[in-house]
């Protein structure tokens, strides 16, 4: 028995009486599709049971609009989270998939699970505008808290959205910052 075929057995005995879809992967890596609501029971059963003690990435895509064959149209679910899974005792990764509709673009926080996760959830939040909820510290993580937009969205512009415009607001109330400062220094 081959590692890919070790860890499509511990899958199947770890997930057993659970709602779940095999897909193939170009990587090798074993790739299962579930849905929101048993997202936190399979990814439990693959810590507890199967040995996935590490995540190594949250990530997402974004499928607004996809290519069928000269015909571009809309796609729902629109948003496609990925969760890849490590464990260093079977030398062997998963990656959990889970579809996600534009209209209540939320899943349940992994971060219980693996703090790892803390982070690469906040990206994917900060991206792409999916939240997780029970996240201890849900906020921006690389755009300034009162950016409205997502920039790996498909509908954000090419040409950015008034980058100037944030960091003249962010430098005028660091300047009035440090004048306080220094007024009251004084």
């Amino acid at each position: 028995m081959n590692g890919t075929e070790e860890t499509q057995a511990r899958l199947t005995a770890a997930l057993d009486g659970l709602e779940y879809r095999s897909v193939e992967s170009a990587d090798r890596i074993p790739v299962i599709e579930v849905e929101r609501d048993a997202l936190l029971e399979i990814l439990s059963r693959l810590q507890e049971r199967a040995g996935f003690e590490t995540v190594t990435f949250v990530t997402a895509v974004d499928h607004l609009k996809s290519r069928t064959g000269g015909d571009r149209r809309e796609i729902e679910p629109r948003f496609q989270v990925s969760i890849q899974l490590h464990s260093l005792e079977h030398e062997a990764r998963i990656r959990v998939r889970i579809p996600v509709s534009s209209d209540d673009a939320c899943l349940p926080s992994c971060t219980g699970l693996w703090p790892g996760a803390n982070f690469m959830e906040r990206e994917c939040y900060d991206m792409f505008g999916i939240r997780f909820d029970g996240h201890p510290n849900l906020k921006r993580l690389l755009m300034p808290e009162g950016y409205g937009h997502h920039p790996l969205r498909k509908d954000f512009p090419h040409k950015g959205i008034e980058p100037d415009r944030l960091y003249r607001e962010w430098d005028r109330d660091r300047r009035k910052a440090q004048a306080a400062t220094e007024g009251e220094a004084r």
